[in-house]
């Protein structure tokens, strides 16, 4: 199931956060707009506000809150994003030019924190206190998380625990954020709140998982970015780790270097990883992620919902891009 048919149950509550999102990005500062109209134009797999959207229709939500808290979500994803791209210096995303190689850094990282502030002014009329306290407290995990990615660059001696710690915090954290939000306007009993953030996480730890098999496996056309992007910025990411965890004397060496430097022999790395096995041992941890993600569902009452962020278990790990 391609990610349209997965979203189809909450098409029209899509167009709705689209709404939200270009409303909001509106300002009398030409260049906020502008960027903003840039980034939105880029499209995007909106998981997380999709998956937002269907947890709080799982289990009953009638109002209008889930659109605002949404798109609150979206922003901060794209803060997250127009930042990262700045530091990691990163000229492509979804197949189209940076928002810091069109327009520059300086005018990326300042819109970047117009979103976090606009985000936050929404969750303000949200209303909620508890929706509030969780987004907010996701930002300074994900920021966090960004700090320990940024420590881990081009250090071969990062462990798989410290890996996962990034992921948790950078990437799956507003996945987290995003469904226990969803439960808390739906009305989520504390063991339903509690599954729902924990589904979050485990399938935005599957996410990342996949991005890094993708990173040395898919098209630079289909993922939307280059390929081996994270081996040029120097970042250890699963297969890598892999490789020098299982690997011989000559491909941990030419790992441990291809970290350092950020700069080595792709065929010679991908081959080393291929010899490894690393990919498929990556893709079988985000397909365990995914297992326990599907797991946590069984406190929601079955309905199409609840069959859409089940079926997202299965597009989180069979996508191509």
């Amino acid at each position: 199931m391609n990610l349209s048919e997965l979203i189809a149950p909450i098409a029209n509550d899509m167009k709705a956060v689209d709404a939200v999102i270009r409303a909001r990005l509106n300002s009398d500062v030409v260049l906020i707009r502008t960027i903003g109209d840039y980034i939105v134009g880029a499209g995007g797999k909106r998981m997380r506000p999709a998956m937002l959207l269907m947890m709080a229709k799982a289990l009953g939500y009638q109002g209008s809150n889930h659109h605002l808290l949404a798109a609150v979500v979206e922003f901060i994803h794209t803060a997250t994003l127009l930042h990262d791209d700045v530091v990691d210096e990163s000229d492509l995303r979804r197949g189209r030019s940076t928002a810091n190689a069109v327009f520059g850094n300086a005018a990326s990282v300042l819109v970047g924190d117009y979103l976090y502030s606009r985000s936050f002014e929404m969750m303000v009329q949200s209303g909620s206190m508890p929706a509030m306290s969780v987004l907010s407290a996701a930002t300074t995990v994900i920021a966090e998380g960004e700090v320990l990615q940024l420590l881990n660059v081009h250090d071969p001696d990062v462990s798989l625990d410290r890996y996962l710690q990034v992921v948790r915090y950078k990437t799956a954290k507003l996945f987290e954020a995003a469904t226990q939000v969803g439960a808390i306007i739906g009305g989520a009993t504390p063991e339903q709140e509690a599954a729902a953030a924990a589904y979050g996480r485990h399938i935005g730890t599957a996410f990342q998982l996949i991005d890094d098999v993708l990173d040395y496996s898919g098209g630079a056309e289909a993922l939307g970015k280059n390929v081996g992007d994270d081996l040029r910025e120097g970042k250890p990411t699963m297969p890598l780790i892999r490789v020098m965890e299982v690997g011989t004397d000559q491909q941990k060496q030419l790992i441990q270097d291809a970290i350092r430097t950020g700069d080595a022999d792709f065929a010679a790395v991908a081959q080393a990883i291929q010899d490894t096995q690393a990919l498929d041992y990556t893709r079988q941890a985000a397909i365990a992620e995914a297992a326990m993600a599907r797991e946590k569902l069984a406190v929601l009452p079955v309905s199409v919902h609840q069959q859409s962020l089940l079926e997202f278990c299965s597009f989180a790990v069979e996508r191509d891009y």
